[in-house]
């Protein structure tokens, strides 16, 4: 019986010779029952990797109004700022948000979400990591508990997704940077941390070759979170041993241009339109940070108000409509191209 799927609470009480209604009470609260019983039911619980589904009880009781906010690296300014967005709709809808980073950490990621079903929210709005996730143990919890992914899609889990169109972010800078100079070069992680760098080189490439023109790629290496290190570092690489192939650097991100922007000065590169400048430098996601950098940055802004609007409402409207969506639906953002100094 170990090794077969322990499909409700009725199948589990009868495989672990436990009442159905003790069962219940262990998992509405734990310390509600003797200390004998709880420690048997949790020995069957590791046996029968069993977990229950926390929103069908909840269909019994008032829901609580606990809502899970999940991000993959809470230092990123991006995440801060969508996460500060969402949690401020969360509270005025008199919902009590809570806010949880994964740290770039797939293991960390998996245990927060075991930490969350525990809180028996209303539901939760994900953003996972991605390639790195656990996915069996993200659609094991979005089968529990009702779910709304955010900027990091995976195919197929939770009830919606809420993002931002890629191809609008790269067709925008790559339009611009071409009627305006010299065709970029695509400046990106040979490892990337976030999904979406992958949907925008494919994006780069497309765009490219529509217009007749090479779609050269850089990669640097590095892994993780750490983008503006590891921009620097790989843009040092490539200007002390030959350079960019075109003056014109389309950069995955802000942050990698960031560290890219440094470098630049570094090696007494000038960044910009100015007469007198090597190099020009665009990118994607509008960072808080990329107006303040020098010169300040050209980029293909979220549009985070609309985002944060569409994934909090989205979660409501599951939740008032009892957890579940006929179809899982995809809602996609356009970007907007903000122009600087830096191309």
């Amino acid at each position: 019986m170990a090794d077969n799927k322990i499909r409700n609470m009725e199948e589990f009480a009868a495989v672990s010779g436990i009442s159905r209604p003790t069962v219940s009470k262990y998992f509405n609260d734990p310390d509600s029952v003797r200390r004998t019983t709880r420690e048997r039911i949790e020995k069957a619980l590791e046996r029968y990797d069993y977990r229950p589904n926390i929103f069908a009880m909840n269909q019994n009781r008032k829901l609580t109004k606990n809502v899970g906010i999940v991000v993959p690296y809470l230092a990123d300014p991006f995440f801060a700022e969508i996460a500060r967005q969402i949690e401020q709709r969360c509270i005025a809808a008199g919902f009590r948000p809570t806010l949880y980073s994964a740290h770039g950490d797939p293991a960390l990621e998996k245990d927060i979400l075991d930490s969350l079903v525990s809180l028996k929210p209303a539901g939760v709005l994900l953003a996972p990591l991605g390639r790195a996730s656990d996915r069996s143990a993200i659609e094991k919890f979005c089968d529990d508990v009702p779910t709304v992914l955010f900027d990091s899609n995976l195919d197929d889990v939770g009830e919606a997704f809420v993002g931002s169109d890629n191809f609008s972010f790269v067709s925008q800078t790559v339009d611009y940077l071409t009627r305006t100079g010299e065709p970029p070069c695509f400046f990106e992680m040979r490892t990337p941390a976030n999904p979406n760098a992958n949907k925008r080189r494919l994006a780069f490439v497309e765009v490219m070759e529509r217009r007749g023109l090479e779609p050269r790629i850089i990669k640097v290496e590095g892994e993780g979170w750490a983008f503006e290190e590891i921009g620097r570092d790989g843009a040092l690489r490539v200007l002390e041993t030959g350079g960019f192939p075109t003056n014109t650097i389309l950069c995955s991100n802000d942050r990698l241009a960031i560290g890219l922007l440094a470098a630049c000065y570094e090696k007494g590169f000038r960044v910009g339109r100015a007469e007198g400048c090597a190099l020009r430098v665009a990118s994607h996601d509008d960072h808080p940070f990329s107006r303040f950098t020098c010169p300040s940055l050209t980029t293909a802004a979220h549009d985070y108000d609309a985002v944060a609007n569409c994934a909090f409402g989205t979660l409501a409207e599951l939740i008032e409509g009892g957890g579940r969506f006929d179809t899982r639906t995809e809602t996609l953002f356009s970007a907007r191209l903000v122009l600087r100094a830096s191309a």
